[in-house]
């Protein structure tokens, strides 16, 4: 098992992989993900999220009383989901941890990254998430299956 890494690893490791993923991420101008994390009795909890890539990382701000920033507090595991386009179905996912980050000069440049696409916060936390795994599935014209799968996974330490 791996602790994660940073979104500029998996973009050296990967670079088709990361480019296509961004590309899904920012497809409507601005971060726009479904992030699963873990509620307190185990089960799965799923929440819309505008994720930044940003500063070598991949980032989410979270409202500071949303149930979502308790469970990457307490079970920092995550699964991030591409928003579904519009004409096709191509998807992205990353699956890895999260982690708090409260440096000042991180989040100046995360916030002004993520303020230029159109999104706006204040004191929400952020939090940078490492991947251990990265999925883009590439469909072909509608009706289209199966989809040409790559994956790639962060090396084992």
């Amino acid at each position: 098992m791996t602790q994660g890494v940073r979104w500029s690893q998996f973009a050296n490791e990967a670079p088709g992989l990361a480019a296509a993923g961004q590309e899904l991420l920012y497809n409507y101008g601005l971060g726009l993900g479904f992030l699963a994390t873990v509620a307190p009795d185990g089960g799965p909890r799923v929440h819309p999220v505008c994720p930044v890539v940003a500063n070598d990382g991949l980032y989410v701000f979270m409202g500071n009383q949303s149930p979502k920033r308790r469970d990457l507090h307490e079970r920092p595991r995550f699964a991030l989901h591409s928003f579904p386009l519009p004409d096709i179905d191509d998807e992205f996912l990353v699956r890895g941890v999260a982690r708090a980050s409260e440096e000042p000069e991180v989040r100046e440049v995360v916030y002004a990254a993520y303020v230029a696409t159109g999104a706006h916060t204040s004191d929400d936390t952020l939090f940078e998430l490492l991947l251990e795994s990265a999925m883009h599935a590439k469909y072909g014209p509608r009706p289209s299956w199966p989809p040409d799968y790559t994956i790639w996974r962060a090396p084992t330490r």
